[in-house]
């Protein structure tokens, strides 16, 4: 069912005027009937006509009449409301995830790997407005999605990331910034962000990181870094396991360059973070979330359908009955 609004609920007050408008036209009615004084009425005794009930009553068409004025008057109408959001600053987003052997090890639950997945699924998910794109490295470097803005493939490439010999591995981490580079230096958007993931220490591939980050910073593009890992020792994969599927674990000491990425973050004005649980993970992306908002205009269009008409048609239809019955079938009445 529609909601009727009043656009001028005030004429409202005018009800208030009923009760003397009904006060005054009994006193008129009352002074415009003669009367005449006898002895006896016993010669008039008779049943009142229907008419001369009735006669008393057209007034009541013309109060009635009066009321759907005021209503009138008042504007009614219902409205309907559509929405449509329009973004006005775009950010176009590249996750650079490291896919070395280390992305393994079982200090975050079940591993770093999956913790991640899990964690950037849900990134994704807080972005419906922003294009994403997603780049896995180890000593070498490749575009798992390029840039875009179906959420549904961003989600996919994360989920089919796992640990295979497609890269060499190893830990290059210019390499990793250099292709996300790749993936943002010819965007359009208003602000472009690359968040780095690494969990060791850079010792593959032939372009230096802090080489990356400058040109990152000349393309205004944004570092976020974060170094993932506990602190102290953790069970990291050392060889396969005589089945040639599974691993073999032992504890080795996590080792994370986090001067390297605080420089990295710093030299692109981004900021470093270190993720050495699995809600500290999470609540890294949230921050990073919250950090780079996107400015949404939200667009509200309303189509007005006035009803005020019907009131007034009624009203005069009332008005119109009253004059005419007073001027034909109650005429001869007084």
């Amino acid at each position: 069912m529609e909601k009727i609004s009043f656009l001028n609920p005030e004429f409202f007050w005018l009800f208030l005027l009923i009760p003397i408008a009904i006060a005054w036209l009994w006193w008129k009615n009352k002074e415009q009937t003669a009367t005449l004084k006898i002895s006896s009425v016993k010669g008039f005794k008779g049943s009142k006509s229907i008419l001369a009930k009735l006669k008393p009553h057209l007034s009541g068409l013309r109060i009635l009449s009066l009321c759907f004025l005021i209503i009138a008057l008042a504007r009614p109408r219902t409205v309907d409301i559509s929405n449509q959001t329009k973004t006005t600053k775009g950010i176009d987003i590249v996750m650079a995830i490291d896919l070395s052997s280390s992305m393994l090890a079982k200090d975050l639950k079940p591993n770093r790997m999956e913790a991640l997945k899990e964690v950037a699924t849900n990134f994704v998910d807080g972005r419906p407005n922003d294009r994403i794109g997603v780049v896995v490295y180890a000593g070498e470097a490749y575009t798992k999605t390029p840039v875009t803005s179906d959420k549904a493939i961003v989600k996919q490439a994360i989920s089919d990331i796992k640990f295979d010999n497609v890269l060499q591995d190893g830990t290059g981490i210019g390499m990793g910034l250099t292709t996300a580079i790749n993936r943002l230096k010819e965007s359009k958007a208003k602000s472009k962000i690359i968040i780095l993931l690494t969990d060791g220490v850079n010792n593959s591939g032939f372009i230096e990181p802090e080489t990356a980050s400058e040109i990152a910073k000349e393309y205004g593009i944004k570092v976020y870094t974060i170094g993932i890992g506990t602190n102290g020792m953790a069970e990291f994969p050392y060889d396969y396991a005589p089945n040639g599927r599974d691993f073999l674990y032992k504890m080795l000491p996590v080792e994370i360059d986090q001067e390297l990425m605080k420089t990295i973050a710093k030299n692109t004005g981004g900021k470093y973070f270190r993720a050495n649980n699995n809600s500290k993970l999470e609540s890294i992306y949230n921050e990073i979330n919250k950090l780079e908002t996107t400015e949404i205009e939200e667009l509200k269009y309303y189509d007005y359908d006035e009803k005020y008409r019907l009131f007034v048609i009624i009203a005069g239809i009332l008005l119109l009955i009253e004059i005419a019955l007073r001027n034909t079938i109650f005429k001869s009445f007084i």
